[in-house]
């Protein structure tokens, strides 16, 4: 790990002294939907990179790195709660009192067109980053009316991680494509005595941002949609309704874990690592993580399954964005530059199973040997689907997590959930 790690930064340093990192130049203008070009990026000092808790330990080992090469510029870590509720509602909080205490934001991928729109990040110039060696869904998420406003740090596609040991063990002969093949090999796993008191599944299910992402997956992988292609709110339909009633009905039957209901990222990991469940849906920084516990060489991962066969990922991830109120941006940019380099991004990769916003990085034979989740990885991310990218989305994740949580509470039904999330979201959203 170590070796990899003074690989990366020497590949970062190099290209440094090459001139990686230039000053940034554009036309005047502040940030925001009307802006017609790049902002003017000017002043040089310290400024703060804000984002998740990094439960990986792999950020600040870069933060320290540009602080050595840049010992005028340092930057200091800011690190927010881990769940992206709070996270948007401390950046939102900073950016109305047009505060300088922030300087780049790591952003969730669907915030930028609210944050642009609010004019609380600035335009960036396009041409300054490598954003045609990027995959094109990832690159199209840091984009807002045709604009650049964030550059991708890192992609992310969820996983199915299973216990393939178990399911050899219990002779399944691969991971599930669908729904119903996920029940079965739970079946036939917890008649084992390794199985014996192990949950079947676990996403993440708390009332937070996590729950729109799992109640979007089921939705989309039962073929349905939360918002067609022009935007529209179309989720009250029967194809939606299947999506919801799986992750209903495999709650009260107990595919589901029934303490799951409170289960973020960290919790599911936890879960999933200390061997309490056969199957977990979760983000690529697991695999990593999992290597480390007493699970490592037991699991592997798949795409996730859905009704009638492999399902579909929300996109996730997180982009690099400006504040439009921050100071010393000529650096801020600078450092961007070098965040979301391929070579940092490679070493995200290698030491915290982050998924890669570059094309290449996917196919290279030696990481795909060192790392075979990266081909499953890649399909999830080119296969997912994007949640609403409104500059609502505030109250369009906040009505989603209302209804799809009332409705695995068992305070509705499925159908009634849909109902009323479909007239929130046309009232939110105006259509």
């Amino acid at each position: 790990m170590k070796t990899r790690v003074t690989r990366a930064f020497s590949s970062v340093a190099a290209l440094t002294a090459a001139g990686l990192v230039l000053t940034a130049c554009g036309s005047s203008g502040d940030g925001g939907s009307e802006q017609t070009g790049p902002a003017s990026f000017e002043g040089r000092g310290p400024i703060t990179y804000v984002a998740a808790k990094d439960t990986t330990g792999t950020v600040q080992p870069v933060i320290d790195r540009w602080n050595k090469l840049h010992p005028d510029e340092k930057v200091t870590f800011i690190q927010l709660p881990t769940d992206a509720d709070s996270q948007r509602q401390q950046m939102i909080q900073n950016a109305e009192t047009k505060s300088d205490a922030y300087t780049v934001l790591s952003l969730d991928v669907v915030w930028t067109s609210e944050f642009a729109a609010h004019r609380w990040i600035d335009r960036l110039p396009e041409k300054e980053f490598p954003l045609q060696k990027m995959l094109k869904p990832v690159m199209e998420t840091a984009k807002y009316r045709d604009g650049l406003y964030a550059v991708p740090a890192s992609s992310d596609g969820g996983m199915l991680y299973y216990r393939s040991d178990l399911l050899k063990k219990a002779g399944v002969a691969g991971p599930p494509k669908t729904w119903a093949e996920l029940k079965d090999a739970c079946a036939k796993v917890r008649k084992l005595p390794e199985g014996k008191g192990m949950s079947c599944y676990a996403g993440q299910f708390q009332k937070y941002e996590g729950l729109t992402v799992n109640f979007a997956e089921a939705v989309h992988s039962a073929g349905g949609v939360v918002t067609d292609a022009n935007g529209t709110p179309d989720v009250d339909t029967p194809a939606a309704r299947k999506g919801l009633d799986f992750l209903t009905g495999s709650f009260r039957d107990g595919t589901i874990a029934k303490e799951a209901i409170t289960y973020q990222e960290e919790d599911s990991r936890q879960a999933f690592q200390s061997g309490r469940l056969i199957f977990l849906r979760n983000w690529p920084y697991v695999y990593s993580l999992a290597q480390k516990s007493k699970v490592a060489g037991k699991f592997e991962v798949a795409p996730l399954p859905g009704l009638n066969g492999p399902g579909a990922s929300s996109l996730g991830g997180h982009n690099l964005a400006l504040s439009s109120f921050a100071k010393n941006k000529a650096t801020a940019l600078d450092f961007m530059k070098f965040f979301t380099s391929e070579q940092i991004a490679k070493h995200f990769l290698q030491d915290a199973s982050l998924a890669p916003p570059y094309a290449r990085l996917y196919d290279d034979p030696a990481l795909v040997k060192q790392y075979p989740y990266l081909p499953v990885l890649k399909q999830s991310v080119l296969r997912a689907v994007p949640r609403p990218r409104v500059v609502q989305y505030g109250d369009v994740t906040s009505a989603i997590q209302r209804e799809a949580y009332a409705a695995l509470n068992g305070g509705k039904s499925s159908a009634q959930a849909l109902t009323d999330l479909q007239k929130d979201l046309q009232k939110v959203m105006g259509r």
